[in-house]
């Protein structure tokens, strides 16, 4: 399985966590924690796990191959940009660190 990661700065991190998985789980599997601040969206393609930071809704993709990978990335990555369109959210993923 191969990852990346996304730090996406906000001042709105739980608002835009709970939205994703609100409008994605119509399509897909979603869960949230009970204190909000976390959650995991499953896709046919692979998942992605979200966690609200102090200044940052931070994202984790996991899938088996690159296009697949990809694949979660752009539909994530595309919702939240047009979710935070108002706030000028960036969404950059980049290679999970190697533990």
């Amino acid at each position: 399985m191969i990852e990346s990661v996304a730090n996406v700065p906000t001042e709105r991190p739980e608002r835009y966590l709970k939205q994703l998985l609100a409008h994605l789980g119509r399509e897909v599997d979603a869960e949230q924690a009970e204190d909000g601040r976390s959650g995991a969206l499953t896709f046919c393609s692979g998942n992605c796990t979200l966690t609200a930071q102090s200044g940052a809704l931070s994202m984790k993709a996991r899938a088996d191959d690159i296009e697949r990978l990809a694949a979660v990335e752009d539909v994530v990555a595309r919702h939240l940009i047009r979710f935070g369109e108002k706030d000028e959210l960036v969404v950059q993923w980049s290679a999970a660190a190697e533990v």
